[in-house]
């Protein structure tokens, strides 16, 4: 049984908006995923039904099940945001902004012969200065992470 529901639910200092309108649009950060789910588990308590969560939140009906079952299972506690998942990035910050500042000096300015970016040359570069081996896959997914108005002329293939 859960103790204190409500007051649990005030007690995060998480405000609710009495005129709520469906949440779906866009992405939402994982602050705003908790504060959702902590408005859902105040209307749960106050005896709504799972039709009106759907509604007024705009999740589907498997999603504020499981919400529902989590708060009756494990309380207010398993519907706050958990660690993020994913493994951490084997480079640091200051890393990875070196590497977007070679990208913007080019790749002749590094003394390569050719100023295009290709991921078996960032790949190369990223193992001699930083001494962390990525994947061509991966490097790849760099390249088109820094975006093409950011890397004009690069290319993600060949050598």
């Amino acid at each position: 049984m859960l103790e204190k529901r409500v007051e649990d639910v005030r007690d995060t200092g998480l405000q609710t908006s009495p005129s709520h309108s469906p949440v779906g649009e866009g992405t939402l950060s994982r602050d705003e995923m908790e504060h959702r789910r902590m408005e859902a588990a105040e209307d749960f308590l106050h005896g709504l039904s799972h039709s009106h969560v759907v509604a007024k939140f705009g999740v589907s009906r498997t999603t504020a099940s499981r919400w529902h079952r989590a708060l009756t299972a494990k309380g207010l506690e398993s519907l706050r945001k958990a660690k993020a998942p994913g493994r951490p990035s084997r480079l640091t910050p200051d890393q990875k902004e070196q590497i977007a500042n070679m990208f913007d000096q080019g790749a002749l300015a590094l003394g390569f012969s050719d100023n295009r970016w290709t991921a078996p040359l960032l790949a190369r570069v990223i193992e001699e200065r930083f001494r962390v081996h990525y994947s061509l896959d991966y490097a790849g997914r760099l390249l088109t992470k820094l975006g093409p108005a950011r890397n004009r002329g690069l290319r993600v293939g060949g050598a």
